[in-house]
């Protein structure tokens, strides 16, 4: 992964231990107070989402105790590779397109963050500005040209 997908999930882990978690066990001793706990569905629910944020902590220690962060900028671009920007124009619309190939748990489409194991950008991997490949979209199957491959750092909280 990236340095900002590991910084992004280092703010969720930090997020979750020092806002999420103290603040459903308020929830739980809230509810708790309501009474009778076998039919209490707000403490139920409550005890759901705990065991939720506490299941997404492990989850989230575990895979940051186990990432390895490599930075892009320190890998040559003159063909897609993880942590290029590249530029495709779709020859079937003429619209252009910019996406980075990041890892999987740091991929947000609506930014331009594609994983590299996706779809658009297994076809796209290896390949070099000039390049025309064909990629299969849920529209059907599609042609872009490859118009530019460059190093964009990716910067957390933008």
């Amino acid at each position: 992964m990236t340095n900002y997908g590991y910084e992004k999930l280092c703010a969720e882990l930090k997020n979750l231990k020092e806002v999420e978690r103290p603040k459903i066990v308020v929830e739980i001793d809230v509810a708790r107070s309501h009474g009778d706990l076998k039919e209490n569905a707000e403490y139920h629910a409550a005890r759901e989402k705990q065991a939720f944020i506490e299941a997404r902590i492990n989850e989230l220690g575990l895979m940051l105790s186990q990432a390895q962060v490599i930075d892009p900028a320190t890998l040559k671009h003159d063909k897609v590779s993880f942590g290029s920007s590249v530029k495709i124009l779709n020859l079937d619309t003429d619209k252009e397109f910019v996406y980075t190939l990041v890892g999987s748990m740091e991929s947000n489409p609506s930014r331009g963050l594609i994983s590299v194991s996706s779809p658009i950008a297994k076809a796209l991997m290896g390949k070099k500005q000039g390049d025309e490949v064909s990629i299969m979209l849920p529209s059907g199957e599609n042609e872009f040209e490859i118009l530019e491959v460059f190093y964009k750092e990716i910067v957390f909280g933008d």
